[in-house]
């Protein structure tokens, strides 16, 4: 089942047709959720950037838009497709409603939400080679617009497709100034010795929910120091580690660039970190 517009519908069920603006016009944004045994990980980020982005978008937000009401629908859909007591992820799609070109005739919205089984409850570091390159056919443009989760993927979508062709398991993206912005599914961490960057937002990056949390706990770590600042792809393999993060995965280490071979010691350590905070924040929003 699928919740479209607050009632739960079979998945095959038409929500769109070639009117769609989502469709016609990528005028549509989108939040991907780990939920748990029907506890979402960082719900309240997920909301308030998914309430940003559609203020940007200019989107009317409906009233009964809250964080109750959405994480109530959210979980109904879970027990509906019952995967209320194991691991899921949950995509939250919001488009404008049909009419006009590119001026719309409203800013009312749809909304859909699906889900699909996860392997682990946990998150769990890969073991497995991780082999990055850069993609340079298209470049990101660093405005607000590349921060948000829309729709307009397309450079993401060929860069996956230019990934598989060749053997990579992700690819990092450049911005129009040739600086390294991210990956295709994340944000991009860079470690050198004890200290550890990340591209600032201005860099055109996503503004990534476990970026966000990372940042906020290496703050609290003085092993380490922290910086949003711009990567060269000349400082790749002078790294010591790359890693790249989301929502789904947590932190996924990058193994390899060209001739550069990663350790993993830093993502593992902080992937450990990122579990016990999880962990905490879920047993507090059951004991409320």
């Amino acid at each position: 089942m699928v919740n479209f517009n607050g009632k739960l519908v079979p998945p095959d069920t038409t929500t769109g047709n070639h009117d769609n603006r989502g469709l016609r016009f990528g005028d549509a944004l989108f939040e991907t959720m780990r939920v748990v045994n029907g506890t979402i990980y960082f719900w309240e980020e997920h909301y308030l950037r998914l309430m940003a982005s559609m203020r940007i978008l200019r989107m009317e937000i409906p009233m009964e838009f809250t964080m109750e009401i959405l994480e109530k629908q959210l979980l109904e859909l879970l027990k509906a497709n019952e995967l209320q007591d194991k691991a899921a992820r949950v995509r939250f799609t919001i488009f404008r409603n049909a009419g006009g070109l590119y001026l719309p005739q409203t800013n009312d919205i749809s909304y859909y939400i699906e889900s699909s089984l996860l392997e682990t409850p946990f998150y769990l570091l890969s073991e497995e080679a991780y082999e990055v390159e850069l993609f340079k056919d298209f470049y990101v443009n660093p405005d607000m617009l590349s921060t948000l989760k829309t729709n307009n993927k397309m450079l993401n979508v060929v860069g996956s497709i230019f990934a598989a062709e060749n053997g990579y398991q992700n690819c990092l993206l450049l911005n129009n100034a040739k600086q390294v912005v991210e990956t295709l599914n994340g944000n991009l961490f860079l470690v050198k010795d004890k200290h550890i960057k990340t591209p600032p937002l201005k860099a055109g990056c996503l503004n990534g929910i476990v970026r966000k949390k990372l940042l906020g706990m290496l703050t609290n770590l003085p092993e380490y120091t922290i910086a949003e600042e711009m990567i060269s792809p000349f400082e790749l393999q002078k790294a010591d580690e790359l890693f790249t993060t989301n929502t789904i995965v947590g932190i996924q280490p990058i193994t390899k660039y060209r001739k550069k071979q990663f350790r993993t010691s830093v993502a593992k350590e902080l992937l450990g970190k990122l579990n016990a905070q999880v962990r905490l924040a879920n047993a507090a929003q059951v004991g409320n």
